[in-house]
């Protein structure tokens, strides 16, 4: 071998790192030209999963799902998945659809609740004025 293509190992620290460097590693590993380990020794990487977080990170491996995101799907695939996703945002849709309807109704019952100690103990308790608030405000701010 000529001295010119062995890698020299370069003990390395973790402010070493850069972006560039990450994401080179990172293509490098999914192209399948190193593995995890073979990347750690060329490059003097110390962590042991330093490069898997990488991965994780940066790579275009889909982690939830564990398929590489790369990989060309069926048409069944893809539709089985919509299917999915499409069950997910109704699931999603109908429990803001129930919150919001609570909230209205967390409102109004509060809303009656504050009409009812108005009537019982004679007392305003809403605040009514609320554009001479933000005047006031803004000479309070001009007096400082």
């Amino acid at each position: 071998m000529n001295k010119g293509t062995k890698a020299k190992y370069v003990k390395r620290t973790q402010k070493d790192y850069t972006m560039a460097f990450k994401l080179k590693v990172v293509e490098e590993v999914e192209k399948g030209e190193l593995s995890v380990n073979a990347a750690k020794n060329k490059y003097g990487i110390q962590g042991d999963r330093t490069v898997t977080n990488w991965l994780r990170k940066y790579g275009n491996f889909d982690w939830d799902n564990q398929t590489p995101s790369h990989m060309p799907k069926s048409k069944d695939q893809k539709i089985l998945e919509l299917e999915q996703k499409v069950k997910l945002l109704e699931k999603q849709k109908a429990f803001l659809e129930h919150q919001a309807e609570r909230s209205d109704k967390k409102a109004i019952f509060f809303d009656m609740m504050i009409d009812m100690a108005e009537k019982e103990f004679n007392i305003p308790i809403r605040k009514n004025s609320l554009p001479e608030q933000s005047s006031d405000s803004e000479q309070i701010k001009k007096k400082q």
